[in-house]
């Protein structure tokens, strides 16, 4: 059989769970640039432990924090796309895709960024 799209879908899919969950579980969050790093951390601990994770990277832009910050009382905000750069490897029967949320005209999207075949 020529080559089988079972596993390349298969993988983009699991991604898209991964970022699903994600941003749908953290989103709300309090979230201070004193507590970014931490949770930055708990992000990627929590995610990694699903199936077919290989890593995730996430990134909370502590600028983009400050600045919502600035004219508030308050010294934390609510976890939102706009704070966060997020990259997510999955690996599912010999494929790997690797994807990307970002903010793309005040909206965070999640994209593929590139589907490769592995060595297993």
């Amino acid at each position: 059989m020529a080559d089988d799209p079972t596993g390349a879908e298969r993988a983009c899919f699991e991604a898209g769970i991964k970022f699903g969950s994600l941003y749908h579980q953290f989103a709300g969050t309090p979230v201070s640039p004193a507590s970014a790093a931490s949770l930055e951390t708990a992000i990627e601990e929590a995610i990694e432990n699903q199936p077919h994770c290989e890593a995730v990277r996430v990134d909370i832009l502590r600028e983009e924090l400050a600045d919502a910050l600035e004219d508030s009382s308050a010294d934390y905000t609510e976890l939102t796309g706009r704070f966060l750069e997020v990259e997510i490897d999955v690996d599912y029967e010999g494929r790997t895709v690797h994807t990307r949320m970002e903010m793309d005209d005040g909206y965070p999207l999640m994209r593929i960024v590139s589907v490769r075949r592995t060595n297993r």
